[in-house]
């Protein structure tokens, strides 16, 4: 696996979420710890660095406990304060993700993987094992073959902020996407397929299994992976007789996808070339979902129903 350099996370300068023009004086200073977003869970982290590029405070991080390839660039918004209320949200977070990896057999992940959810870890006997973590030495080998796979997708900012407002609304302000959505899964991967023709002139085999294979591993993902433990009922109640997913869930629940996407091919045998191409396709089908933000992604979520969550805790 590629990890991110310093060149690297030093151009995701152009990923900014909002418009507002910086403070005079930046929000947080070198060595200050602070808890940063990493896709949509928490982590500690030191600023190592303080810049102003094109009118907005940048901070270079180091991940606390992890090796220094996973430092990065990010702007304020990734950002908050070591307070008690902060540690709270990110204990929360990290309960929901535990809870709901227990729940499909998976152990969680524990580094920063740019929302990849990986079900495998290269180990790294130079880095110090997560407090109440233990280090599988026995199966280090075969989880390094398999984590070398793991295709790196990069989500756009605005879209890392919808993943996290998504996990807002549901753990924590009880509200749910109203079902069925418009546009659908499908209607998407079809418009998306238009835009590619139109855009091409033409429209490749490959392609089309691609988008054929995002719809299978979306239909098949949903109920496994894609769910919080307050969305099962309403699942239960449209999702009948046979029905596919892609034809009642929408962007909201497709865009959860390529948080599980990368770990989900790890597994499958992709020769590098294709591997690569195949990058390329989500990446753009990615930039595709980001420039129809406002169309695809609902503005609010519904309130759950009252025989919903009941015993429910707030987490998943």
């Amino acid at each position: 696996m590629v990890n991110s350099s310093k060149d690297d996370t030093a151009t995701n300068g152009d990923m900014s979420i909002g418009d507002s023009p910086p403070s005079n004086s930046s929000l947080y200073s070198e060595g200050e710890k602070v808890l940063a977003y990493h896709g949509p869970r928490i982590y500690e982290a030191k600023v190592q660095k303080v810049e102003l590029r094109k009118k907005e405070w940048r901070y270079f991080l180091h991940y606390l406990g992890w090796n220094k390839n996973w430092d990065e660039w990010v702007s304020v918004d990734r950002l908050m304060k070591c307070t008690e209320e902060n540690r709270l949200k990110q204990r929360a977070l990290e309960k929901g993700y535990v809870e709901k990896s227990s729940k499909s057999g998976r152990s969680a992940p524990a580094k920063p993987k740019n929302l990849i959810d990986a079900r495998v870890e290269k180990e790294d006997p130079k880095n110090n094992a997560p407090k109440g973590k233990k280090r599988k030495n026995d199966s280090a080998t075969k989880d390094n073959q398999s984590v070398e796979k793991v295709i790196k997708i990069q989500i756009p900012s605005t879209l890392r902020k919808q993943l996290v407002d998504d996990w807002e609304f549901v753990t924590q302000q009880d509200k749910l996407v109203k079902l069925p959505r418009s546009p659908t899964v499908d209607d998407i991967l079809t418009k998306y397929l238009e835009y590619r023709s139109k855009r091409d002139g033409t429209i490749t085999d490959s392609l089309g299994e691609i988008l054929k294979g995002i719809r299978c591993y979306f239909d098949k993902a949903l109920p496994v992976l894609l769910l919080y433990n307050k969305e099962r009922e309403q699942y239960h109640e449209l999702v009948v007789d046979n029905v596919s997913p892609s034809t009642i869930y929408g962007a909201e629940h497709l865009l959860r996808l390529f948080v599980k996407l990368p770990a989900l091919l790890a597994y499958v045998n992709i020769e590098d070339e294709t591997q690569m191409r195949l990058h390329h396709k989500l990446l753009d089908f990615l930039k595709f979902l980001q420039k129809n933000q406002s169309t695809f992604f609902v503005s609010a979520y519904e309130g759950l129903k009252l025989n919903e969550g009941k015993g429910k805790g707030k987490n998943d």
